[in-house]
Parts: structure tokens; sequence; C-alpha cells
């Protein structure tokens, strides 16, 4: 069944409030994201690279008697429609939790170690009823940043796994202050870390289930969003899933972000935007509509209205493909930004949200 659409967002404002006070509020929250993304002055400019070399371990490789844009081209339409093949793993054999931490060996092998040991942080509730979430964060997210739902999800009774991406917090080399080997100007790595990412998450859910959970959910937010749709697309353990800042394609939000701009500078003469949708579609959350659907999960979508960042053309577009194959869903729109949606009151808002939706359904 389709829930309604929480009345939280533009669309509640919209019936009282005029198109002129409406404008003047999307400017003022457009300025304080433009004031928080300047916060951040370590960004760096690197050079376009197709980065085939990151393509040799993956399990499918296109014919390679072409130019590289099409070998890309080629390779992604094949991965996309064996994309089973793709995202498939072995079942790491080297779990280990001591304490909250824990830790595993990624399937995907990557030149980094620090990239190739997975890191957790969990929080098992006390009386979970095998009920347990896995929480994705937001790109270049700190180590400390979404403890707080996780803690919030223990105390209600989810047990909650806050995994590390790869590229960040424990998992980043030295050589990086920033996750930018995660998404950045070199196409084919950016597609191994997402590949990564989705095998290191699904292995996650094998040590819930070797822990006895399993009633099992997962809660991403920006970048972790498009993983966790990913993940749930291809793994049908999920049962409840939370998009919290999400995009319809990949490429569109690096193309188009207020946070990614200098990503786009290093694509600049080198791509064009549908060559990268192309590069870039074994990734995209769009090519899985079919397969999404197909789990019969129960999903939240949580988007900003005023987000300059995921902008809400691209999040309204992915509930109209939610919508057009009657996925069991709840939309909450939020009149805030990318930045602003973890800041008071919203973060509180969202929080509310993502716990309330997960206690009724998982």
């Amino acid at each position: 069944m389709i829930e309604q659409q929480a009345n939280t967002g533009e669309d509640a404002r919209s019936g009282n409030a005029g198109s002129g006070v409406r404008r003047r509020y999307r400017e003022y929250m457009e300025r304080r994201e433009e004031r928080f993304a300047a916060r951040t002055t370590d960004r760096v400019v690197r050079e376009f690279d197709w980065g085939l070399e990151w393509s040799r371990n993956w399990p499918l490789a296109a014919p390679a008697d072409c130019d590289t844009l099409s070998y890309l081209i080629r390779m992604n339409e094949m991965a996309t429609s064996e994309s089973a093949t793709f995202y498939d793993y072995k079942t790491p054999s080297d779990f280990h939790c001591e304490g909250n931490r824990l830790r595993f060996t990624s399937f995907v092998t990557t030149p980094f170690s620090e990239n190739n040991a997975v890191q957790g942080l969990w929080f098992p509730a006390s009386k979970p009823k095998g009920r347990a979430v896995i929480v994705l964060p937001h790109w270049n997210a700190q180590l400390q940043q979404h403890i707080s739902l996780c803690r919030l999800l223990q105390v209600a009774g989810i047990s909650a796994l806050r995994l590390s991406l790869p590229y960040h917090d424990l998992r980043m080399p030295g050589e990086l202050n920033r996750a930018d080997y995660a998404v950045s100007s070199n196409v084919a790595r950016t597609i191994d870390a997402t590949r990564q990412a989705v095998i290191d998450t699904r292995s996650a859910l094998d040590w819930f289930q070797s822990m006895g959970y399993d009633r099992l959910g997962i809660v991403g937010t920006s970048l972790g969003s498009c993983y966790a749709f990913l993940t749930s697309a291809h793994d049908a353990r999920l049962r409840v899933n939370v998009f919290n800042l999400f995009s319809y394609y990949f490429a569109d939000v690096v193309w188009t972000g207020l946070t990614t701009r200098h990503i786009r500078q290093g694509f600049d003469g080198q791509i064009d935007l549908e060559q990268l949708r192309k590069c870039w579609k074994v990734i995209a959350p769009a090519s899985y509509m079919d397969r999404f659907a197909g789990n019969g999960g129960r999903s939240l979508f949580i988007y900003g209205s005023c987000d300059t960042t995921f902008l809400p053309q691209f999040s309204k577009q992915m509930i109209r493909e939610i919508r057009r194959r009657h996925i069991a869903h709840k939309v909450v729109v939020l009149p805030c930004g990318h930045y602003t949606l973890g800041e008071s009151p919203f973060k509180f808002i969202d929080a509310y949200h993502i716990c309330s939706f997960l206690l009724k359904l998982l």
C-alpha cells in the first residue's frame, strides 16, 4: 500500500503562503547552503581519468576492441543487465566484533589496505527482537556522525550498525584528507567504490544473520542512500528501507550539485552529462527500479525542497517511478536543503520520521 505523503514540506506551505514568501524562503535557505558548503576549504580539483585499471577485477568485462568511452559504455550495459553477477560476492570468513567495533575484510580488493578492512560501529539493543538496521552515512561523513541516530534506534529496541563507507574515516588512505576516491572525476574508480560499498553492506547483512537477526532494514543518507538503494535492489533480505536525501540518477547529482562543483570541473571538456550517465549506468538507482520493486520491501523517502546538492527534480523523478510501479512507500518533504537537514529543527524532524517508520514496520 502506498502511504500518504507527509505534509511537512513545500506542499504544506503552498496553501498558506504567497509565491513571494516561498521564493524568499527558498533564497534564504540556498544562501545558508552556500555558507555551509563554503566552510570546506580542502576540496581538490583532480584530473579527469577513465580509470580502466579499476575495472580489471570486475566479474564482467566488455570486449576491448573499441575506444575507452565505448568500452565503458558497453561494460555498463553488460554489467547492468547482469547486475546480480556484478554485485555478487562471497561471505567474509573473518567477522570480528570487539566491544562496539565490527571489522571484516572486504570482498573487493583495492590497492589500499585501510580501505580493504571494513569497519562498523555496533549498537546492539538490549531486547532487539531480531531487528537490526545498517546505517550508511553521507559522503565525507566523520566517524562520530550518524551515531546519535544509531543510539536512538538502540534505545528504541532496534540494533544498529554504522558502517564506514569505502575510503571514509577509518578506511581512508593516508594520502587523503577527504573521501575523494569514493566519488571523483575518475570514472571507473567511482564505479569500483560503489560496487565495494554495496558488497560490504550485503556482507554486513550476512553478519546480522549469523548473530540471529532476521528482521533487517537499512538507512542511507545522501551518497549512503544511493548505496542503500542499490543494496536493497540486489538483496531481498532488506524488508524496510529509508532513503534520506536521494536521487534517481548518480551522474546528474555530481554534474549539478553544490558540493560536487570541484568534480564537475574535473570533467569539463572531457565528457558530457549524457556520456557520464551511460558510463555510470551500473551505479544509478534508475537502472534498477524494476528489480527494486520485485523485492517487496517498504520504503521511506525523505528529501529537502530547497536542496541544492540533490536537486528536488531528481528526487521527484524517483518518486514518480516508485508510484508508477505501485511500490509500498511513504514520502516526507522537509523545507530545507542538504546541509541544513543536519541543523535544528530539521535534524530532529528527520530523526523522528526515520525512527517511527522503522519502529512501525520492522
